[in-house]
């Protein structure tokens, strides 16, 4: 018992003890003594009813139980005689009290043991539920799997239900595991391939320069071209696999300032230009509404919207036009890049962002094609920033849509 508590009932008790000495029509000072006697009666008793109760600390509930009972009978029954001695009640009204005495601890045992087996009963029952949940079982909250739980106290059945919540959460967080491992082996298998494929090219160039089968400066000259460009499509690979797994391992570091979402995706649709125009895809813009300046980390960002535009843009036929949207809905700040895909199958939507995941078309990778990394890098950045990045089929193609709070902090 805490300090406060042990002085709150004791206040408590003097007052009940004056306040039955006012009904009953006992001086205070008789009440006092009568008090005292039966205290102390009870007191001596208590104590060595919590030595034996520290010495069953370790045995089961409902021998401590039936401990704390007769611990109650035995100092109610001290009290008691203590107090009908000093009354100098006659023999034959002492002889009646512990008539009265066995009777009320022959029912307050009983209740203690009833109560015991009840709190034991529970207690196994949660002990068999970490155990299935230990092997795998999912217990759903709110779903008691035995009497025992049916029956069980307040406070195990909280439990209960903490322990099936914890076994939701760990369920997920395997699943999640399993999905995330399933991606990393699929990741590994493409990138190698990515790897593979330009590395056997340079590898072919390069000996094909030095054994001279090639002499003329023209082609030498497309040799040392191709090895600049497959050099830069490998070092971009390298590039988004680091940056995955910066995300990935949650250190991703934010540098925030405050910046106009608006500027930012303009500075990013003025480079990406350069690619729609070889690609012969048009870059159309609009702005809905000027939102307030966001805390953001604008070279992360950045990365966030060009990902988007080389993904609209790698995916939309020539004379196919890319809609990108920035405006403010309610407390979010939002921008959307539409593309001309064709759409993605409905299968596919909810994968689209996972780790190395292309779709059945992109296997083999094309000249401007990625690694399957993009909008993983996508997601880890805005989740980063607090956001939420989702896609959808619309019109002749699908829309990417990223909404970033606009309270000024990010995780």
């Amino acid at each position: 018992m805490r300090p406060r508590s042990f002085w709150i009932v004791l206040v408590a008790g003097a007052l009940v003890v004056a306040g039955l000495s006012w009904a009953v029509g006992m001086t205070l000072a008789d009440a006092l003594r009568m008090a005292g006697i039966a205290g102390g009666a009870s007191l001596a008793v208590f104590v060595l009813g919590s030595a034996a109760l520290f010495a069953l600390r370790r045995r089961s509930i409902m021998t401590q139980a039936t401990g704390v009972a007769l611990t109650t009978i035995a100092a109610t029954a001290a009290a008691s005689v203590a107090a009908a001695d000093a009354m100098f009640l006659s023999v034959h009204d002492l002889r009646m009290l512990f008539v009265i005495l066995a009777a009320a601890g022959t029912v307050g045992l009983l209740g203690a043991i009833i109560l015991g087996r009840r709190v034991a009963g529970a207690s196994r029952s949660l002990a068999e539920a970490t155990r299935r949940i230990g092997e795998g079982e999912v217990a759903m909250p709110g779903a008691p799997t035995s009497t025992a739980e049916r029956s069980s106290p307040a406070e195990f059945a909280h439990l209960a239900d903490e322990l099936a919540a914890m076994s939701v959460r760990l369920q997920e967080a395997h699943r999640k595991e399993r999905a995330l491992e399933a991606s990393r082996r699929e990741l590994v298998a493409w990138v190698s391939h990515d790897l593979r494929t330009p590395l056997a090219g340079i590898r072919a160039m390069v000996e094909a320069l030095q054994d001279g089968v090639v002499s003329d400066p023209a082609t030498v000259a497309s040799y040392y071209d191709t090895l600049c460009v497959e050099a830069d499509r490998l070092a971009g690979l390298v590039d988004d696999l680091f940056e995955l797994s910066v995300i990935q391992a949650g250190a991703l570091n934010l540098h925030l300032v405050q910046a106009s979402l608006s500027e930012l995706v303009s500075d990013a649709m003025a480079t990406a230009s350069v690619f729609a125009r070889a690609k012969g895809v048009r870059l159309e813009g609009r702005m809905c509404s000027e939102g307030p300046p966001l805390a953001l980390s604008t070279l992360e960002m950045t990365r966030v919207v060009r990902n988007l535009l080389q993904n609209a843009i790698r995916h939309t036929p020539s004379d196919g036009t890319v809609w990108v949207e920035t405006g403010v809905e309610a407390s979010q700040a939002y921008v959307a890049v539409e593309d001309g895909c064709g759409g993605i199958p409905d299968q596919d939507l909810d994968r689209v962002f996972d780790l190395a995941f292309r779709g059945t078309a992109a296997r083999t990778p094309s000249g401007d094609g990625g690694g399957g990394l993009g909008l993983a890098i996508v997601r880890g950045i805005v989740e980063a920033h607090r956001g939420e990045v989702s896609v959808r089929n619309e019109g002749q193609g699908c829309r990417f849509e990223v909404r970033l709070p606009m309270d000024g902090t990010a995780g």
